[in-house]
Order: C-alpha cells, then structure tokens, then sequence
C-alpha cells in the first residue's frame, strides 16, 4: 500500500472506532484563538474552567481582555497553569489582533495562509502548533495541525522518522491525504484522542483500533 493509502487507512480505522470528535469546541472564532493559547501544556478541562471564567467575568472579547490588566488577566486564566506566561501571550495576541486587523476575525480570513502564517509566528508565544489551530480551526485555513502524540503515534507506525521535525511532518500530512479542511480537523482531533487515551507513553496496545498496523502493537512491546 502507497503511504498516502496508509494515512487514509489510519484515518478510516480511527474514525470507525471513535466517530466525530466535534473539535474545536468553541462558540467563536476568537474563543479558538484564546484557547489554542491557554491549551499549550495543559489538558483541555482546565482550558474550559479559564475560559469560563472569562465569561463570567464578560472578558472573553478582544477588547474586553485588552482593558484589564496583565495581573487581572493571569488571575482569570490560572486554572490553565503557567498563568503568568499565558497572560503575557495573550497580551501580546490582542496587540497583533488588535493593531493589525481591529480584533476582527473576517479580516484576517481575507489575507492568504502564505502570507497569515509566518505573520503569526512572528507573535511572541505562538509557536507553530498554536498558530496552525489558529490558521485551521478559528479561521478555517487548510493547514494540518501536529503534536506530540502525532509523532509519538506515526512513529510507531513506521511511517516517520521518530525525530522528525514540526514542518515536515505537517508537510507529510499535507503531501498524504486530500487538501480538505474538515478532513484536517477531524484527523488531527482523532489523533489526540488516541494519543491521549491509548497510544501514551506506555500504549495499551490491546485495546488500539491501529494494533494490527502497528510493529509495536503486534509485537506487544510497549515503548517508553
């Protein structure tokens, strides 16, 4: 089978075990955009109590967040941990957002993903995970998200070097399956799942819809 028939045939597995993963879950597109920000190295149920609080408090706006103070910020964010850091690249978003697209989400849909991406990089704290959940999920940019469990996972497959960098990777995604943005957001929420779940660092290889593709599911080693 062609690799892009193994990436497809992932996907497909993975789909029929676990069905529609409905992500992002988000009520707006700059909802997305805080979130990508607070779920850097946190699990997502303590995203949702930071972004809860936000709402109770009526700041999860772009201008609302800008008018408090970076300490006010922090106290509001602190279930999503590093709380200090988080408001400071918040701060450091709502500037971007702000001073480039007046906190306007369709403005930025209209610049290309060439031009957006490398512009958001370019943002103190966003790195290349946080900006393409940005580019994807906010403002519906086909983009492929990659992450730890990513490279944990297809690397077991035997499908990627298991050093292999952020770009390549989401290069060979690219280069693998359909250009379709609905098809990037599923895979990737897909991937977290089991990643999560099942393919940790010691995998539960018995329960792993992907055991019989994989050299480590069927050799029943778990790998560290």
């Amino acid at each position: 089978m062609s690799r892009e028939g193994r990436f497809q045939q992932v996907f497909d597995l993975l789909f029929a075990s676990f069905g529609p993963q409905g992500w992002w879950p988000a009520e707006t597109a700059f909802e997305v955009m805080i979130g990508a920000i607070l779920t850097q190295n946190v699990a997502w149920k303590n995203v949702e109590r930071a972004i809860e609080n936000l709402k109770s408090s009526n700041k999860l706006g772009p201008r609302a967040m800008y008018r408090i103070s970076e300490r006010e910020l922090a106290a509001l964010i602190r279930p999503a941990g590093f709380f200090n850091v988080k408001a400071k690249r918040l701060k450091a978003y709502l500037r971007y957002f702000g001073l480039n697209y007046q906190s306007n989400s369709c403005k930025m849909k209209a610049r290309s993903l060439k031009a957006l991406r490398p512009e958001l990089l370019e943002v103190n704290g966003v790195g290349p995970e946080t900006a393409d959940s940005i580019l994807l999920y906010a403002l519906e940019m086909p983009t492929f998200v990659v992450d730890a469990y990513t490279r944990r996972i297809f690397s077991r497959l035997g499908l990627v070097d298991g050093k292999i960098g952020y770009d390549d990777l989401r290069a060979r995604f690219s280069d693998s399956i359909p250009k379709d943005i609905g098809l990037y957001k599923e895979y990737h929420a897909l991937i977290v799942a089991l990643g999560k779940d099942i393919c940790r660092p010691k995998p539960k290889c018995n329960i792993c819809p992907l055991q019989r593709l994989c050299p480590v599911g069927l050799d029943g080693k778990a790998l560290v």
